[in-house]
């Protein structure tokens, strides 16, 4: 039995590629339900497919190294020749596959070191494949243990604690610098990928009203409607520039949209109410000399990016602690793994212990025709229980040495004692539902 993980992710692919083998969810499903659906059984016993912005990887199951036909079945589902993407996959087996998958749920391997997405995108990836019957005991039992670590990852250390992308530095930062986030009238200007991710993020820390200003209301209302905050346009900045407490500003404009004359005007509204400025747009989009204002506090990239720094430093001193973690997680499933080789000589040693008791049953019931139903129940209820006794130690044993370097010459000599011939277990396709 091996376990394979075949993928590719930011640092093996271009984003162009990893577009093109991205997977959704609809998509995952059908790729699944493949499975045994074949005029031929599949090689694959078990399959769970893990498919984020970053990373598209396959884990699967098998009682032979078979990364050409994953290949051949990744191919399948997107369309793509293999010869478009071969050189850009990582093929990992056995316990390097099992290693990798700890590191990616702990968010080791992400492209911001400790982002605490992975870890829900892989619980999804594992409930998306018990819904299409295509994990088994050891997938199942692989990606719990992942998730598991991955969870205790970030309670046990400070991994995904301190802000590791600017759009969440910049929610931090406003955080601290106000009262109270939750009764803060903040506007976000822009509505692209950073200003959303800004929204996320000051939502998480309880702020409350929020107003997206963007050039055109369509971009605006489709940030602010999955996120249940206002919207308006560029005409009413200088409205907005009154009213707010905290303004982030994240748009693709090719110069500067709030100038020095339209921050004084808007202060001269306000009395002395304080107002921070978190410019994390490049160009700027804020001039620089705002800062001169009083009660005017301004945030660039610069600064942001200094505290940026420090954060992920943070987070990269929490890496070997969290190592420790997975590798205690590891050590666990290692041993369940070296469990399951012992399981079908535990199944051999039942089976042959049954026909002998059931030989032994029948042959005492013709010696006894006289018995009614009752005592021979009772008869066949003992045998039972004399088989159980007397492999409940040998079998225990077994299972406690699995995982030693001794279990071989344990099984070999179970094997020897109770008279049984080595078997291979075949492997065991998955039909769809």
């Amino acid at each position: 039995m091996h376990i394979h993980c075949l993928g590719l992710n930011q640092t093996t692919a271009p984003v162009a590629l990893r577009e093109k083998l991205s997977l959704s969810e609809d998509v995952i499903r059908a790729a699944l339900s493949r499975l045994g659906c074949g005029d031929e059984p599949t090689v694959f016993v078990e399959l769970i497919i893990l498919s984020t912005c970053n990373r598209t990887e396959l884990y699967a199951v098998s009682n032979e190294l078979a990364f050409a036909k994953l290949e051949t079945f990744l191919s399948d589902v997107r369309g793509i020749a293999v010869d478009q993407f071969s050189s850009h996959l990582y093929r990992l087996e056995d316990m390097d596959a099992v290693r990798h998958l700890f590191d990616v749920t702990a968010g080791l391997d992400s492209l911001v070191i400790g982002e605490p997405q992975i870890l829900g995108q892989v619980t999804r990836a594992l409930e998306l494949a018990r819904g299409q019957n295509t994990v088994g005991p050891t997938l199942n039992r692989l990606f719990q243990s992942a998730i598991h670590g991955g969870k205790r990852a970030r309670t046990e250390t400070a991994i995904s604690r301190n802000p590791a992308s600017v759009s969440s530095l910049a929610a931090s930062v406003a955080e601290r610098v106000v009262h109270k986030i939750s009764e803060s009238q903040i506007v976000i200007l822009g509505a692209g990928e950073m200003a959303e991710l800004a929204v996320e993020a000051l939502r998480k820390r309880g702020a409350q009203k929020i107003l997206v200003v963007n050039r055109t209301l369509e971009r605006a209302h489709a940030l602010t409607q999955r996120w249940d905050a206002q919207s308006t346009t560029f005409e009413n900045l200088q409205t907005a520039l009154v009213s707010a407490d905290i303004l982030i500003s994240s748009t693709g404009a090719p110069h500067t949209l709030i100038s020095f004359e339209m921050a004084r005007a808007a202060m001269a509204e306000r009395a002395e109410r304080p107002l921070v400025l978190i410019d994390i747009a490049i160009p700027r989009d804020i001039d620089p000399d705002v800062a001169n204002l009083p009660h005017v506090k301004l945030y660039d990239m610069d600064s942001l990016s200094a505290q940026l720094e420090h954060s992920l430093a943070e987070r990269m001193a929490e890496v070997p602690q969290v190592k420790n973690i997975l590798n205690e997680e590891l050590k666990h499933f290692d041993d369940y793994l070296k469990s399951l080789e012992v399981l079908p000589l535990i199944a051999d040693m039942r089976q042959n212990a049954e026909v002998i008791r059931q030989a032994e049953f029948e042959k005492t019931l013709r010696r006894l025709p006289d018995l009614t139903d009752t005592e021979r129940n009772h008869i066949e209820a003992m045998t039972q229980a004399l088989v159980k006794k007397l492999l409940h130690a040998p079998t225990h044993r077994l299972r406690v040495e699995a995982s030693s370097s001794r279990a071989p010459e344990y099984a070999a000599l179970a094997r020897t004692l109770f008279n049984l011939t080595d078997k291979q277990t075949q492997p065991v396709s998955i039909a769809a539902d």
